[in-house]
């Protein structure tokens, strides 16, 4: 089994613990982005994962490059080049105060490369899946073009296509989503979305649901996924359910919708750091679709996995696939194994 992500890599530079952005005079660098991330949970669950972006040749690069091929992702088909790696800070909320996010990404190596810089024939050659997100055509059109190029040469090798939705406001409009997603979606067989994509992108909503206060109606979702389902025609739709208790406590489920909606059991997690919670479900739904998992054992080892992510630091998720199939299987007790 082979899989290839497409999107952008970016150096993430975060104070220590809960510090502020005002208070810190120290920020640990780490690397991160939402196709990297689910490259990395696929590569440690023995998957053959390829991760594909360009980056310049300098130091901080080879850096980001580097913390790819730490956990067995296969670089070879990044393109290098270009001046600069892409920056988020991220500041970690606690209690009532939200995390925040700030981009400095404009100008970066990836966001300027156009889709001819790719030899999408030989990157996708003997690949079963092929796995981006909204953030990556977001960057601007000529990446949105290259995200097209990818999607068509993907569908013309037969190859699976997933697509997480996850809209961001700081990158594009909800109206320049709506136009390029749809544009997008007629080469998606599997849709990964969360309770406020599909309503950003699409405008299709749940009935009494508020993410703000935490009230979710998780029978609506069903009626979301459908109309996801129908309107594209997915073959499966995936949606995150997460109730924010507060920035450290949140609830999380998903579910899985391929004609029937299957719910998984739901988790109360104390948040380490949830950067990559949604990437983690990704990976975790990629491995046990290609796996032959039935609908509901997928998205149960999808939100297992998840919710082992929001326990580590950074953004890549370092579990292995024993680790998910045990709080999977009931083991959430978080004893001391010896």
């Amino acid at each position: 089994m082979k899989v290839v992500t497409l999107g952008e890599l970016m150096l993430r530079l975060a104070p220590e613990g809960y510090y502020r952005f005002t208070q810190a005079d120290k920020l640990g660098a780490t690397f991160g982005g939402g196709e990297a991330n689910v490259a990395v949970s696929l590569a440690n669950y023995g998957v053959d994962a390829a991760f594909v972006t360009k980056l310049p040749t300098h130091e901080i690069g080879q850096a980001a490059v580097n913390s790819l091929r730490k956990y067995g992702v296969d670089t070879s088909k990044i393109v290098r080049g270009g001046a600069r790696v892409g920056i988020y800070y991220l500041e970690k909320g606690a209690s009532q105060r939200p995390s925040k996010v700030i981009y400095d990404r404009a100008g970066s190596a990836f966001a300027l490369s156009n889709a001819d810089e790719y030899d999408w024939n030989a990157i996708f050659e003997g690949v079963d899946w092929f796995h981006f997100t909204g953030i990556t055509p977001a960057l601007g059109d000529n990446v949105a073009a290259l995200t097209e190029a990818a999607c068509k040469a993907a569908k013309a090798k037969g190859i699976t296509v997933s697509c997480d939705l996850n809209y961001r406001n700081k990158l594009w409009t909800k109206d320049k989503a709506r136009e390029v997603m749809t544009g997008l979606m007629k080469y998606v067989d599997v849709c990964i979305s969360n309770e406020e994509d599909a309503h950003d992108v699409f405008g299709i909503s749940a009935e009494n649901t508020d993410v703000t206060s935490g009230k979710l109606n998780k029978a609506a979702y069903e009626s979301v996924a459908k109309q996801l389902k129908d309107k594209f025609g997915f073959k499966y739709v995936a949606i995150t359910l997460r109730t924010s208790l507060s920035a450290n406590d949140n609830k999380w489920a998903g579910m899985l919708y391929d004609g029937t909606a299957h719910l998984s059991k739901e988790y109360t997690m104390h948040i380490v750091d949830r950067v990559g919670g949604g990437d983690s479900f990704g990976g975790g739904l990629i491995y046990a679709l290609l796996n032959g998992y039935d609908a509901q054992s997928a998205i149960e080892f999808a939100v297992a996995a998840s919710c082992l992510k929001h326990s580590i630091e950074g953004d890549y998720n370092m579990v292995s696939v024993d680790e998910v199939k045990k709080l999977a299987g009931g083991d959430a007790s978080g004893r001391v194994q010896r």
